[in-house]
């Protein structure tokens, strides 16, 4: 049964966060936007379209782990649990997880409105018998969870290697944030993906395919769109590099030419070469998760990992 709570049926265009964020993001030196910007209907169509892509190894990975391990997972987690998917994005991987464990309901949290509604959609039509209660939001902000779930356990899901996505110290504060909304006796089941070798990293992020390019060219044509944008199309490139110092692929727009453009009524530049940084994703080692775990108030308990180690999921108890 699908079932709704504070959730408007899509985000105000324009929505003022992101021109706030665009316009100091373009700002600075050197010029970055935060990833949660590429989420309108065409960009969560796109990151959809990349999880099929065969340099793409992280979700078939997590989901070959939620299909094998759900005996586990149902001994661990145990049944009753209020389920809370913090970026359920089309919720692939979910069903798998609901199957094992048995869950009292289900809240998938996005951003992208529309999209959030109808993968909820599929899914309460394929599970009749649970509560299905899409929340519209940010996760990286206050929440209100459903009145309808209060006094039940819950499980944090947070799938993906989303984590990956915000820098040590903004990771551990989503953590702590995780652990006081859902709150005493919660557990947490998170996908990490591993450090590994560069070129397989770097692949899975520039496809050969060109869809993880036009993803994060797609950001440009929001900014144009939403915020009165002249930015070129033909002007920028998809670049993704390795950080090996911090661990990370990163993903930049890259001019290629010097660039002269309007957002929002005000004016940028940018010479030929300078990239805005649009995306960083952390890998993580054994130590490194359970170390970052930890900081965010969460107690790792259990652990699966594939034969190659690409990557792992992590149950944690708050």
């Amino acid at each position: 049964m699908l079932l709704t709570e504070n959730a408007p049926p899509s985000l105000p265009a324009p929505d003022p966060a992101f021109r706030r964020d665009i316009i100091e993001g373009l700002s600075r030196e050197p010029k970055a936007t935060p990833p949660i910007w590429f989420y309108d209907q065409r960009g969560s169509e796109l990151f959809e379209a990349i999880t099929d892509l065969p340099e793409y190894y992280p979700t078939r990975t997590e989901t070959a782990l939620l299909e094998r391990h759900g005996r586990d997972f149902a001994a661990a987690i145990g049944p009753g649990r209020a389920v809370v998917e913090f970026g359920a994005g089309s919720a692939r991987k979910t069903p798998h997880l609901l199957r094992a464990i048995d869950p009292a309901a289900y809240v998938p949290v996005d951003i992208s409105g529309d999209f959030l509604h109808a993968s909820s959609a599929q899914l309460a039509s394929a599970f009749p018998g649970l509560p299905v209660l899409p929340l519209v939001g940010d996760f990286n902000t206050d929440l209100a969870l459903p009145t309808a779930i209060d006094g039940l356990p819950r499980l944090g899901f947070f799938p993906g290697s989303t984590i990956g996505n915000m820098e040590p110290h903004a990771a551990v504060n989503l953590l702590r944030a995780m652990r006081r909304l859902l709150g005493e006796g919660a557990m947490l089941l998170i996908g990490m993906d591993r450090i590994k070798d560069r070129g397989r990293l770097v692949a899975a992020y520039d496809d050969a395919a060109g869809v993880t390019a036009a993803f994060n060219l797609n950001l440009i044509r929001r900014i144009n769109r939403e915020l009165d944008g002249d930015l070129p199309l033909d002007g920028f490139v998809h670049r993704a590099v390795w950080n090996d110092d911090k661990a990370r692929i990163e993903m930049h727009l890259e001019a290629v030419r010097p660039l002269h453009f309007h957002v929002a009524g005000q004016c940028f530049r940018m010479t030929e070469g300078e990239t805005i940084h649009t995306e960083s994703s952390h890998k993580y080692g054994p130590r490194d998760e359970r170390l970052l775990l930890r900081a965010g108030d969460w107690e790792p308990v259990r652990e699966w990992s594939d034969e190659e180690g690409l990557f792992s999921l992590v149950l944690a108890e708050a």
